[in-house]
């Protein structure tokens, strides 16, 4: 079972999506721990939807009008995306809004080691990474209509006071870790320095698919936390997530010996990063770092209260990945002594 009313689904679609034409099937994805995707099948072809989850939800949190209106705006992008199709507003078909866009197939990659590739191979896939990441946060605001996609301001204070409170409202655990980062990060916000542009929020390797048989990024996912911001968010995310053991929850490579396998070092990564961009080596890449692992443990905290209020898309995983919060808490703290 799905767990989607396909004949809703269906219906809705004969009516609003030109060239659509049933019988309808769905699969839900597995995995996911935000905002439930399904593969709807037809005679003729295949689309993916994409829902806000059942239940009480934080505010602002699972916007998928959000993601389909960036997805729309990026189309025609160096960003590859989807093709975005239609989006229904309109709760009472299913639940929930909705969105449908196509299908693209792709290769993905779990583990940042990309077992089965060649070094080469590996080389070339983090090269593409990389500038996908530098394209994100070249987009051209004016031109893709995205000026207003975030607030203004400096994006570090709103960002702390948001998951602050995001963490404080599903706290489930005293964590003097987490406190102690939270407090750090507060006193410790950087000045704003002017780079205002789009940033993915949840930047991995992951949440990209490459070509079937090569090594082009065929499209971004999963852009539920995508504003307008600093770019320097998703950089240090990329890097925390690396630091992360090599195991299929951690999906990191802790103890990796990176340059046998063709993968890149951090600071070829960031080096790289900047050299794409045209800026100056980041200065205060600690801060960033410490900033990462802070909001990756307000998110898996906010999945764990999910979990225990029955409203997770995989309430077993998402207990699982509750777990971690401690270890995201301590490495923040781990990562505020470390001047990189």
């Amino acid at each position: 079972m799905s767990g989607l009313d396909t004949d809703a689904v269906a219906a809705w679609l004969a009516v609003h999506l030109p060239g659509f034409a049933g019988p309808l099937t769905a699969q839900k994805f597995s995995g996911g721990q935000s905002n439930p995707t399904y593969r709807l099948i037809t005679p003729t072809r295949s689309y993916v939807l994409r829902r806000k989850p059942p239940g009480v939800l934080l505010k602002s949190a699972h916007a998928v009008e959000r993601e389909f209106r960036l997805q729309r705006a990026l189309q025609d992008t160096s960003v590859p995306v989807a093709r975005m199709h239609i989006l229904c507003e309109d709760e009472s078909i299913i639940g929930t809004p909705f969105y449908i866009m196509d299908e693209v197939k792709g290769r993905s990659f779990d583990a940042p080691a990309m077992p089965g590739l060649t070094p080469p191979e590996r080389h070339a896939i983090l090269d593409e990474m990389n500038r996908v990441l530098a394209a994100i946060h070249d987009v051209d605001l004016v031109q893709t209509g995205l000026t207003d996609y975030g607030p203004s301001g400096n994006y570090y204070r709103r960002q702390v006071d948001r998951w602050c409170a995001q963490y404080t409202a599903t706290a489930t655990d005293d964590l003097p870790e987490m406190t102690a980062l939270m407090a750090w990060l507060d006193a410790h916000i950087p000045e704003d320095d002017g780079q205002r542009t789009l940033v993915h929020g949840d930047y991995r390797l992951d949440n990209l698919l490459f070509a079937p048989h090569g090594t082009a990024c065929v499209a971004v996912l999963d852009w539920e936390l995508s504003t307008l911001g600093h770019p320097y968010a998703d950089l240090a995310a990329v890097i925390m997530q690396w630091s992360m053991p090599a195991t299929a929850e951690g999906r990191g490579l802790a103890g990796v010996d990176r340059a046998a396998l063709g993968l890149w070092s951090d600071a070829e990564f960031i080096a790289r990063y900047c050299e794409r961009r045209g800026i100056a080596p980041i200065e205060g890449f600690h801060f960033y770092l410490a900033f990462s692992y802070f909001r990756m443990a307000a998110i898996l905290q906010g999945v764990k209260r999910r979990a225990l209020d029955g409203n997770a898309s995989d309430p077993a995983r998402g207990l699982r990945l509750g777990e971690y919060v401690p270890e995201f808490a301590r490495a923040g703290l781990s990562a505020t002594k470390d001047k990189i």
